[in-house]
């Protein structure tokens, strides 16, 4: 039963919606998992009846937190800035792709994949629903993985961009137009050749790189050593801006007091987004490229929400979670479309639940101030 846990001078009302001890989460934080009016969110939670589908996916309302199960599956699972939900799932042997939208409930199976698939990462789908991206690991020796492109229209798979250096490829569609796909470059990472990885990534740290859809195209972005600290490996697409918001290693001249957030263009440029005193993990943005969600990851873990265009920010709450290897345990701050809700995990209650805050319009107003 959900319960407001605290409410706060400047008007925020946090309330911890889940209590059971069921595993969940909130899945991840660089888009909303909202439907396209702000009414609900889907987060995840262990199935707890055997079988290959391990999770459930539950709809759950601002305000009322009544809750409805809406699918059940593998575990990955994506959406779009168009409120577009999808997972897989194992029925009758088969491994199937399901479209939910979130906004009409309306729910239908899109597509039949290999029995051998075996996609690395969350689910990430071109606007338009026609292209999915993935990571797969092609060899152990010599190591090589790869980004592979499913084209749900004609239903073709290709490998379209190799490399032996990104094991975590962490993709992303661009969410406006689609015609890239992010992917995280972990340089240095190692493997032995059964497999087993001993190095996430090398001294060097990790970057960034930009593949297009759907001829395959590279565009390495300056962002990681040398031109500024190691990439965290969490960044989020700016709807309309052809830029990715992502934080950075917080040490040297990206130490907390000057801030580790920056943006950076498909073209190349690079701009700091500001965030000063707040050490920036996780980030996340609204479908309309307004505003961002950040967390700290030191202390009480504050949870921030800003605008990169005006460079002003507030801090709505603190999230007070362990920030533990668990992913459970982490933030994971996403703001609803509109901006009112800010959906987080922490493990504060001594298990992590799922906790909202409620956000007054005198808090995004401000933020979007440019006096």
């Amino acid at each position: 039963m959900a319960k407001v846990v605290e409410e706060l001078d400047t008007g925020v009302i946090v309330t911890q919606v889940t209590e059971d001890e069921s595993p969940k989460e909130n899945i991840y934080c660089e888009l909303p998992w909202c439907d396209k009016y702000s009414h609900g969110f889907v987060y995840r939670q262990k199935n707890s009846e055997p079988g290959p589908n391990t999770s459930n996916y539950i709809y759950c309302k601002f305000e009322s937190w009544e809750t409805e199960v809406i699918g059940t599956g593998l575990g990955s699972c994506g959406v779009t800035f168009e409120c577009i939900f999808f997972y897989r799932r194992v029925a009758q042997g088969k491994q199937e792709f399901v479209r939910v939208n979130l906004t009409s409930g309306e729910s239908r199976l899109i597509y039949e994949f290999p029995e051998d698939f075996s996609p690395k990462g969350n689910v990430t789908i071109s606007p338009d629903e026609r292209y999915y991206a993935y990571g797969v690991a092609m060899s152990f020796d010599p190591v090589m993985f790869g980004i592979e492109l499913i084209d749900i229209k004609s239903g073709t798979r290709e490998i379209i961009n190799t490399d032996p250096d990104i094991c975590n490829p962490h993709t992303q569609f661009e969410p406006t137009h689609g015609k890239w796909v992010m992917v995280q470059h972990n340089r240095g990472c190692e493997h032995l050749p059964d497999g087993t990885r001993t190095r996430l990534v090398g001294e060097e740290g990790a970057t960034e790189y930009l593949v297009s859809i759907p001829d395959g195209k590279v565009t390495r972005l300056p962002v990681g050593t040398p031109h500024t600290t190691g990439i965290t490996g969490h960044e989020a697409w700016i709807s309309g801006q052809d830029e990715i918001l992502m934080s950075v290693g917080a040490r040297d001249d990206y130490a907390p007091e000057n801030g580790n957030l920056i943006a950076v263009k498909a073209t190349g440029e690079v701009r700091r987004v500001g965030i000063k005193d707040i050490q920036v993990n996780h980030v996340g943005t609204t479908p309309d490229g307004r505003f961002f969600s950040v967390d700290d990851w030191r202390g009480t873990s504050k949870l921030v929400i800003g605008s990169s265009k005006t460079g002003r920010c507030a801090v709505i709450c603190e999230s007070r979670t362990s920030m533990s290897q668990s992913q459970d345990t982490h933030g994971h701050p996403y703001l609803s479309p509109d901006a009112k809700w800010l959906v987080y995990n922490s493990d504060s209650p001594g298990r992590p639940q799922i906790h909202v805050a409620a956000i007054p319009d005198t808090i995004t107003t401000d933020v979007l101030s440019e006096d």
